[in-house]
Formats: structure tokens, sequence, C-alpha cells
């Protein structure tokens, strides 16, 4: 792999300016870190370092730290689609007339996003920054999710004593299914879904023990968590561009 990229690489028009004043070549170089580090994800999970993703990209160190400060703001970048598709299906399960559904919509839909990607599955379940609009989409989506619980409960159909830790719970639950490169992983997630929409039914409740206490992770964290997590800080000194 060459390591910089070549302007014959370039659309046409990459020699000149853009209309929102980066320049094609550098918003170029911009997707070409992001898709380096979304396979790096996928591949490894998200504690690869920034110069194993500078490489695959083929721009230096430092490149990668002008557009993207720290870890934690290319993680969130490099997932930015599937982390709003998130806050999109939790409105579109709150605005769902029967809340039970919506709330068995959310699980299905957020754990089978888990499953077909496993960069997202650990990005979803780290830490992520608290500024800016990622950290706005977050505080509605916790809003959201309390709501959607609470309304599910007022149905009659979701157990009265189901906690919001609960669903982190089966998030980590799913995580360790379809983290499992096996063929049959995505089946056996659908299968671990079911079994919890199940238990969480309250024609089925039993006395439980204490709700654990877990934070929400990603676009439904709550409130209470770091801001940055561990991936807040740069990954040592920046190498030449």
């Amino acid at each position: 792999m060459r390591d910089q990229p070549s302007h014959k690489d370039l659309p046409a028009a990459a020699a000149g300016g853009a209309s929102d004043g980066l320049r094609i070549d550098a918003r170029y170089n911009r997707e070409r870190i992001l898709r380096a580090a979304r396979e790096a994800y996928t591949a490894h999970g998200i504690d690869v370092p920034v110069a194993t993703i500078a490489r695959r990209a083929g721009v230096g160190v430092a490149t990668v730290y002008r557009r993207f400060p720290t870890r934690a703001s290319l993680v969130t970048a490099a997932f930015s689609r599937q982390l709003s598709r998130c806050v999109g299906v939790l409105d579109e399960a709150l605005a769902d007339p029967d809340p039970w559904h919506g709330f068995c919509t959310l699980i299905e839909q957020v754990c089978a996003m888990q499953a077909a990607d496993r960069g997202f599955t650990e990005a979803f379940l780290s830490e992520f920054p608290d500024s800016g609009e990622f950290g706005r989409e977050r505080d509605r989506a916790d809003e959201g999710l309390a709501r959607l619980v609470r309304a599910a409960k007022g149905t009659g159909k979701l157990r009265a004593d189901f906690e919001v830790s609960d669903v982190v719970l089966l998030l980590r639950a799913n995580c360790g299914v379809v983290g499992d490169s096996a063929p049959g992983s995505t089946a056996a997630s659908r299968r671990l879904v079911a079994y919890f929409l199940h238990s969480f039914r309250a024609e089925h409740a039993e006395p439980l023990p204490p709700p654990a206490p877990l934070d929400l992770p990603g676009p439904l964290r709550s409130r209470n968590g770091n801001a940055g997590g561990r991936d807040a800080g740069r990954e040592g000194s920046a190498g030449g561009a």
C-alpha cells in the first residue's frame, strides 16, 4: 500500500476547493481515514492504535489527529451513521401507538445492528464524549428510552420491576454472542433476544435479584457516564503527516 494517496486517486475536481471551505482532497483523506477506522475496528475492536489506522488509510498519524484530536472522536465519527440510526430507531419506537411493540422493536433492531457489525458493537458499548451534537442526541435518547419504558409498563405488558439498566444486561449478553465469528452467531443473537423479551413480559414476571448498577452505553447512555471514557486522551505523540 502506498503511504500517501495520489492526486490521481481523487475525483477530477480534487485540485480545487469546496463550498464548505474544506479542500476536496482533504475531505477525501478524511473519508479514507474513516473507512480505514471502520475496517480496523470491525476486524480487531476499537483498541486498534491510531498509527495502525493511519497506515491503513495511507496518511500520517498527524493527519489523523488533525481531523480527529482524540481516539473517542475518531470512533464516534467512524460509526456516526450507526449511532444516528440508533437514535432514529428510538424515535420510531416512541412514535409507535403500542409502546410495548415499540419497545420490542427497539430491542430487536439495536441488537440486530450489534450482530451485523462487530466494530459498532464495541463502539456502542464504549463511552463517548458528552459535548457537541453527540452529547445532545445522547441526552435526548436517554430521556426517550426512560419514557418508552414507562409507557410500555403502562400497557401492563412490560413487567413492573423492569429497570432501564436491564437493557444494558441484554446488550452486553448480546455482545458476547455476536462477538463470536461463528456462522450461527446472528441466529443465536435473535434467539437470545427472543428469550429476553419473553422474560420481560409482565405475565411471566417472577421475583428477581436487585437491578445491577449498569450505565447505558453509547447513544442510550445516562448522564452519569464519564466524558470521553478511556479513549479521551491522545494516544502518544503524533507522527509526521
